[in-house]
């Protein structure tokens, strides 16, 4: 239900699509693999797994998706056939928001122009590695996705305190539950979307932003969440890439819940707290290091409390409410990713341990 106590509508013909980014890691040291070119080339130019900016990085991608279930047979299935083929190499597919160990440096940039224009134009911060989670939903135009923009940065936050998997790097805890996040952060137009009043003010934004050389060109251009340069869609980039995929299922629930939200409550002229971008700024620095125990303020409200009372709170206002209650609920009994790979970090004893624990949670639908 929404504030103001009544239910709201659910808006069954929103799709959803997701990009996972992953590592490989060497089966000898767990040490970034190389070899993402020869992964590509086993799998024969498979559409759904695609080259990132690092050759020990792969991205897969969903179709377009009515169905959450269908959401989540898609992710196990590119998993797999991603994991199948690293494993030829030997090399592990692990999802994880950044490497466990040094990072290899520029010498490891994929080939081609754009991620050698990148990589002139931003230097080591294009050789960062990081892996994220990045989750489309459809909309009718832009002028609705720049409404609905504005409604979903109160939970950019709350989205990576869920999506938290990148604690250990440099071959210890960092002490972040998103180290990514911090990695991430250092691109200069890595921010959350502004309150832009119309989808002109958005476009002028990127445009300015690319002729100061923030950006190479629309698709560098890293918001939080922003309007896809490439498909009718608004498109959530701030998470990190999730350790199992009924993590993902989740994101992927909950970011088309939120869109659904922001659709209901405008058309009820429902209103929310204005948050500054300084706050939103610090809720999200607040997540990448705490998770879900970090505070945030309702938008409904202003009341802070942590994330995890915060999705509670929510829950009864979201379409649908149980089938993200019932993961939520998954999701607390066996933690964030980030925790659980405090845990196998705990237990590995060597990095190539901690790269096996990881590489069979990345297979598992729930760990």
């Amino acid at each position: 239900m929404r504030a103001d106590g009544t239910a709201t509508p659910v808006d069954r013909t929103l799709t959803v699509g997701v990009e996972e980014e992953f590592l490989l890691l060497d089966h000898a040291e767990g040490r970034p693999a190389l070899t993402a070119p020869e992964v590509l080339a086993l799998l024969g130019g498979d559409p759904h797994v695609k080259a990132e900016a690092m050759r020990y990085q792969l991205e897969t991608v969903t179709g377009v998706c009515t169905d959450l279930a269908q959401v989540a047979e898609e992710l196990s299935r590119h998993r797999m056939l991603a994991a199948g083929a690293a494993r030829e190499l030997g090399c592990h597919l692990v999802a994880c928001g950044i490497p466990p160990r040094n990072l290899p440096g520029l010498s490891a940039l994929t080939a081609g122009d754009r991620y050698q224009a990148l990589a002139a134009r931003h230097g080591a911060v294009a050789a960062s590695g990081t892996c994220g989670c990045h989750v489309h939903v459809g909309i009718s135009s832009r002028e609705l996705g720049v409404q609905i923009l504005t409604r979903l940065r109160p939970y950019l936050a709350t989205l990576l305190a869920l999506s938290a998997n990148s604690p250990i790097a440099g071959g210890g805890d960092t002490g972040w539950a998103s180290r990514r996040y911090r990695q991430w952060s250092r691109w200069p137009t890595a921010a959350p979307p502004r309150a832009w009043r119309s989808a002109a003010d958005y476009d002028a934004t990127v445009c300015h932003l690319i002729r100061r050389g923030r950006a190479l060109d629309e698709r560098s251009v890293y918001f939080h969440a922003r309007l896809s340069p490439r498909y009718p869609t608004v498109e959530l980039r701030v998470m990190d890439t999730c350790l199992s995929v009924e993590d993902t299922a989740l994101l992927a629930a909950m970011a088309r819940a939120l869109v659904a939200l922001a659709i209901a409550d405008m058309a009820r002229n429902v209103p929310i707290k204005a948050l500054s971008d300084r706050q939103i700024v610090a809720e999200l620095a607040a997540a990448a290091r705490l998770g879900l125990d970090a505070l945030a303020l309702d938008p409904y409200t202003s009341r802070a409390m942590s994330h995890r009372d915060l999705l509670e709170i929510l829950l009864p206002r979201l379409p649908e409410p149980e089938p993200i209650a019932r993961l939520l609920h998954r999701l607390a009994r066996r933690g964030t990713g980030a925790a659980r790979q405090r845990t196998m970090w705990s237990q590995a004893g060597t990095p190539r341990r901690f790269a096996e624990l990881l590489a069979d949670a990345t297979l598992s639908r729930t760990t």
